[in-house]
């Protein structure tokens, strides 16, 4: 494995990190044994960065990782998440990063967590409500504290960004990018992360699994999969999907590789700031994308692939009115 550095704060974590909301939420039923022998064999494999957060049930995603971690926590780097309200009927519904709530979740990831300090908290999303700045100021209390080492954001745009880390310095932010998702292209977030210095954690680096092996219609995936309703799922959009990665799968295949690990590669040789966070609840999968992490693509396969997929997929990561709350600055 190799490992990266993210921004410019010290912050040195596995060049693959592991996104752990799978394991709770998302993607059909879970197994929470399952969930963490996949953690530990992560850990084995030399990954030592891992993501959370309180939404992905409430609290249960994170006490699934505390578990596992619990006899290697100064060896490996959480990363968890604040910025909703919990209590209303419909989680994650509403949003809630008044300085108050982030003390509050700060505390109850400690507690879920089994640890006495949190590697990276990020802001889920941004707050309509709460100025950033007030953000930036109530982490940057926690890591006063001892609480909190790492600032993050995740989610937000340029302004936002800029505001937060005039106030305490950010060191990563997390948003979703792959070879199919180039939003943060399109808005010249990359541009302005090299700038200040920020590192880039990419959340779904695999389309969501659209970017692997096994794709299927909307409608064979079980109720509670997220990719039922996903767009790219959908339609004219999963045909010229497929078709795009099946080139894919043909590069991949004349380096002897999968589309995932392509994929994963494709992000590495992005920028050594880039740390993707790949999720699975499968140890072959797994090894699979770990593999990434020693795979170097040549300028050729780079020029070849932005042939394939010059602006992304076909189809929105989100509904309309979710994603809103994603592009909002």
């Amino acid at each position: 494995m190799q490992y990266r550095f993210l921004g410019q704060q010290g912050l040195r974590v596995s060049a693959l990190g592991f996104g752990c909301m799978g394991i709770s939420i998302a993607y059909g039923s879970s197994d929470e044994k399952e969930g963490i022998e996949t953690i530990r064999h992560a850990y084995d494999l030399g990954v030592n960065f891992f993501d959370t957060a309180e939404l992905y049930g409430n609290g249960h995603n994170e006490q699934v990782l505390g578990k596992a971690v619990k006899d290697i926590r100064n060896q490996v780097v959480i990363a968890t998440k604040f910025g909703f309200d919990m209590t209303t009927e419909s989680i994650g519904s509403s949003f809630n990063s008044h300085p108050d709530n982030i003390r509050k979740v700060a505390e109850n990831s400690l507690r879920y967590l089994q640890t006495d300090y949190i590697d990276v908290f990020y802001q889920h999303i941004p707050d309509p409500n709460v100025p950033i700045e007030e953000v930036a100021g109530a982490v940057g209390e926690l890591i006063q504290q001892g609480k909190v080492k790492y600032f993050g954001l995740s989610n937000a745009g340029p302004e936002t960004i800029r505001r937060a880390h005039a106030v305490t310095p950010v060191s990563v932010l997390q948003s979703e990018y792959s070879i199919f998702e180039r939003e943060l292209e399109e808005r010249n977030i990359l541009s302005l992360l090299k700038e200040l210095g920020i590192g880039l954690v990419p959340y779904a680096p695999l389309g969501r699994g659209f970017l692997t092996e096994s794709v299927k219609p909307a409608e064979e995936y079980p109720e509670g999969d997220m990719r039922r309703w996903d767009e790219r799922w959908q339609g004219s959009n999963f045909t010229y999907n497929m078709n795009a990665v099946q080139q894919l799968k043909e590069l991949a295949a004349s380096k002897n590789i999968t589309v995932a690990q392509l994929s994963l590669a494709w992000l590495l040789a992005q920028n050594e700031n880039v740390v993707p966070i790949p999720g699975t609840r499968s140890k072959q999968r797994l090894e699979e994308n770990v593999g990434a992490s020693n795979i170097v693509l040549s300028e050729e396969d780079l020029v070849r692939i932005a042939g394939i997929l010059p602006h992304g997929s076909a189809g929105s990561r989100y509904p309309a009115g979710m994603l809103e709350n994603f592009t909002r600055d």
